[in-house]
């Protein structure tokens, strides 16, 4: 079992990844935490094998626990979990020992595949010897560093997908589509698209809301 430290300081994004880590076959949350300070304090007294960390948190970078944690000796893998699209901080979190790369908002289906790949990863390098070859090197770094594979169908594009999701993570009471398509610009039907999408790959579920005459209205909720 792969233990998994969620470092997040946002609340409701914080347990919407515990509950994505727990989904997830082989992998167990070893706690939450809300800061870099607290991250730091807990890993030295429990260290875990990744670390899902945000990168701007309320007392320090993301980048500044990483290096600390180095100069303490702690050495344990990081998922780098942020907004920031600039190529800078990516460049620099791969230096100081980030292993992915995650931007938000994000589905539970590619933090799911990101998780997969790592622990696939780990297999391939657990255990004492040596590699046959550079072929096996080339192997295993490709596992962690391939391309996600997680298609959408014809028509959808990742951005209108993750604002999709980025709505729905700010209601955790659910939205209806023609909330979100509102929320971002869209018609009802498009949203509604992506909604059902999001159902297809279990990040989001169908919540019928019943009120008054007629039919119930249905929110989409992230599971």
């Amino acid at each position: 079992m792969i233990s998994v430290l969620i470092v997040e300081d946002e609340e409701l994004t914080a347990e919407a990844n515990r509950l994505y880590v727990e989904r997830t076959p082989g992998f167990a949350v070893a706690g939450v935490v809300r800061s870099g300070g607290e991250a730091l304090r807990f890993l030295r007294r429990r260290p875990a094998d990744l670390v899902l960390l945000d990168l701007y948190l309320p007392d320090m970078h993301g980048l500044d626990v990483c290096r600390a944690l180095r100069a303490a000796g702690v050495f344990c893998d990081v998922i780098a979990v942020t907004s920031a699209r600039d190529l800078s901080v990516v460049r620099s979190a791969v230096s100081v020992g980030v292993v992915q790369y995650l931007l938000k908002p994000f589905t539970y289906a590619v933090l799911r595949e990101k998780l997969q790949r790592y622990a696939e990863f780990r297999s391939t390098i657990e255990g004492a010897g040596e590699v046959a070859g550079q072929v096996e090197v080339d192997r295993a770094l490709s596992t962690l560093r391939g391309a996600v594979t997680t298609s959408l169908p014809k028509g959808m594009t990742e951005a209108t997908l993750e604002a999709v999701a980025g709505e729905l993570r700010k209601a955790p009471g659910g939205m209806s589509a023609q909330a979100v398509g509102s929320a971002i610009g869209v018609s009802r039907v498009t949203a509604r698209r992506y909604l059902e999408h999001l159902v297809e790959t279990g990040s989001v579920r169908r919540v019928p809301q019943y009120g008054g005459l007629g039919r119930p209205e249905l929110l989409y909720q992230i599971t």
